[in-house]
């Protein structure tokens, strides 16, 4: 970072709920149409909440503490999904 930049005044995270909901970007096209497009999070993606991405710094961490998490789990268990 520059040092004339100052985020001292920012807030972490104050965006997060509304991505969380999806955004909608306009494209302004060289022919003076625009194009609105809307973007959500992927499907399977999960965000982390900024105290609990102190401990899982990607998505290998994440998945690495969900497996140990999941064979706490006991194995004879009824599934809540229907197959």
């Amino acid at each position: 970072m520059l040092p004339e930049y100052d985020f001292t005044t920012g807030v972490r995270g104050k965006h997060y709920q509304a991505y969380r909901l999806g955004h909608d970007v306009t494209i302004h096209q060289a022919d003076g149409t625009t194009t609105v497009q809307h973007f959500t999070v992927e499907d399977g993606a999960v965000m982390l909440d900024p105290d609990v991405r102190e401990y899982f710094p990607d998505g290998e961490a994440v998945n690495q503490a969900l497996r140990t998490l999941i064979s706490l789990f006991p194995k004879n268990r009824e599934s809540s999904t229907p197959q």
